[in-house]
């Protein structure tokens, strides 16, 4: 999760202060990246979306695209290896792996 600035098509906010008021452009918003397989993600865009609606302007977008390779440094292992671990939901699932 990081925390990043942006204003998106709500174009800011307008604040009161002290000395009047005046134009924020660049709001706080959060980014959150995922990487999971195919087969989840159908089920976790759905939780998402039911998680994050409001219906108002700044729910978010969601971006999805293909991540070429993975390689856990400590290990060298690659693809799903190198992103499962011992109890993994999962394994949890009875789930065969994916290849790749």
């Amino acid at each position: 999760m990081f925390e990043i600035r942006g204003h998106g098509r709500q174009g800011g906010i307008q604040l009161l202060g002290r000395a009047g008021a005046y134009q924020v452009n660049m709001l706080t918003k959060i980014q959150i990246n995922i990487v999971l397989s195919d087969r989840n993600l159908e089920e976790t865009i759905e939780t998402i979306l039911d998680s994050a609606f409001t219906g108002e302007p700044g729910d978010g977008l969601i971006f999805v695209y293909p991540v070429e390779e993975i390689i856990r440094v400590r290990t060298r292992e690659r693809g799903q290896d190198a992103v499962m671990y011992p109890d993994d939901i999962d394994a949890k699932k009875g789930l065969p792996k994916v290849a790749g």
